[in-house]
């Protein structure tokens, strides 16, 4: 879709433009310049006059048909910036108007395209607003609709609940320590993720890079006596390697990591079934962690084929048994909305098994079109269902959990997500995540440790985040692991040098 923008001029326009654009349409362009036949053109008419008015029309090449959408907003007074973001958001609104009433396409998610909803809320509440204010506050500036604010302020009473002390923990940090290693790369998958067969020589180079910055980045927190609240072994899938690399990994953590066993929770993805054995199982248990995630994504043998995960359902079911019969006492579970060839059926379908386990969480991603997927990259191989599905299955999963007690406590959305709905994570009551309301709120730092591994450093007095990334792939991150560690500590002690 080639969509050309008369009436604005200001190059900062475009990239919300066409987001907005994007949750209508597939690979849009938008453009300033007089395109070659564009399909749509945006006309825009700003005034101000008691406020911000603005007006669009839609017209295409072949058609004298118009869509009309209109937004007044009051006029605020602040910086050059605030100016411009409200004139922005007027923008905005109206041309999500017009584009709803010539798509016939409703977005329950406004124009708003970031991907921690919930964070917006807190700021709101943190700020003293009402829940009232908040609430008008988000369908006044971003066109939200009730339903999904609802959805929000349960999330945000959640996160109050199972961690109190949630704005006041700038002061520790959580880690998180990539293992960037699978059996098989999703179809679907753009994390660091590399197929371990192919890797094998890179294992024990990796792990001494990664056993370095568990000691140094551990030698640092003891010395500016910072705590750690929570710890998050990810990737790829940390029990793609042996148990003896295992038992290593959590000995250096126990080791360097300053009062581990005061640490609120430690999780271990075990996703990928085809790597849990009674091993590796055993050492979690040494090392008393007992969060891990077994993930089915779907219960359908030709899904789970189709995007490259090789393992079985009956295998997702038996390793589940297993873990649980080894002491593993909160399992989470991950099920995909949306994955090729599947509808409202094989979603109940998936439901229904699920209810024969009974995980303590289950996370609800909907399929997103990761630009570097396999997936993406061949979409016509992959054929998935139309919005109006999606958000079917959406509705049973939301139908399903609550008819089965558990409670909504996170969620995040991202670019290219079918239906442009959420995703939501599910637990029983006390048996949440901290580590997941923790990198989705961003209310503390989090160091990422390993390959791949993304560090937020925020600042304890305003807020300001700082990103950091280690290299994605083992060779470069085998390479400079040292400057990386130290580059880290120097943010760190800056960080909490007072």
């Amino acid at each position: 879709m080639l969509i050309e923008i008369k009436g604005l001029q200001d190059e900062r326009f475009l990239r919300p433009l066409r987001l907005i654009a994007n949750l209508f349409f597939e690979n849009t362009k938008v453009t300033f310049a007089k395109g070659k036949g564009p399909q749509l053109i945006a006309s825009f008419t700003v005034k101000y006059s008691n406020g911000i008015l603005v007006d669009v029309e839609l017209t295409d090449q072949s058609s004298s048909r118009i869509y009309k959408g209109s937004c007044r907003k009051e006029d605020i007074e602040g910086t050059d910036k605030e100016r411009f973001t409200q004139l922005k958001n007027t923008v905005s609104y109206a041309y999500l108007d017009a584009l709803q009433q010539l798509t016939g396409i409703h977005q329950k998610w406004g124009f708003l395209t970031g991907i921690r909803p919930t964070k917006l809320l807190h700021k709101s509440l943190r700020e003293g607003a009402t829940k009232e204010e908040a609430h008008r506050f988000l369908h006044d500036q971003y066109s939200i609709t009730d339903e999904k604010i609802d959805l929000m302020q349960e999330i945000v009473d959640r996160q109050l609940q199972v961690v109190p002390d949630l704005y006041d923990l700038r002061n520790e940090v959580s880690i998180y320590i990539g293992i960037p290693f699978c059996p098989t790369k999703c179809a679907y998958c753009t994390f660091p993720a590399y197929a371990i067969a192919a890797q094998r020589s890179s294992v024990p180079i990796f792990l001494e890079g990664l056993h370095y910055e568990i000691e140094k980045i551990g030698q640092v927190l003891k010395e500016l006596k910072v705590p750690i609240t929570t710890i998050y072994y990810g990737g790829g899938t940390p029990t793609s390697v042996s148990a003896k690399d295992m038992d290593m990994m959590y000995e250096q953590m126990y080791k360097h990591f300053p009062d581990v066993k005061n640490v609120r929770e430690i999780t271990v993805e075990a996703g990928r079934p085809d790597t849990i054995t009674p091993e590796k199982l055993e050492v979690l248990n040494k090392w008393n962690i007992d969060r891990i995630s077994i993930n089915p994504q779907s219960y359908s043998d030709e899904t789970l084929k189709a995007i490259g995960r090789h393992h079985s359902v009956a295998e997702t079911i038996d390793k589940f048994h297993m873990a649980r019969e080894m002491g593993m006492n909160n399992i989470n579970m991950d099920l995909i909305i949306g994955l090729p060839g599947e509808g409202t059926k094989e979603f109940q379908h998936s439901l229904d098994e699920t209810e024969k386990l009974m995980p303590e969480s289950l996370t609800v991603h909907t399929l997103s079109f990761k630009r570097a997927s396999e997936m993406t990259q061949n979409k016509d191989k992959y054929q998935v269902a139309d919005r109006y599905e999606v958000e079917r299955m959406m509705n049973l999963a939301e139908s399903w959990t609550r008819e089965h007690g558990y409670v909504p406590y996170y969620l995040y959305r991202q670019q290219n997500i079918l239906g442009n709905l959420e995703n939501v994570g599910y637990s029983f009551p006390g048996q949440e995540s901290i580590y997941n309301i923790m990198i989705m709120e961003e209310q503390q730092t989090i160091i990422g440790i390993g390959c791949g591994a993304a560090s937020k450093f925020i600042d304890r007095h305003t807020g300001a985040i700082q990103h950091f990334a280690n290299p994605k792939d083992p060779k470069s991150y085998n390479d400079s692991y040292k400057k990386y560690t130290e580059d880290k500590i120097q943010i760190l002690k800056q960080l909490f040098a007072d």
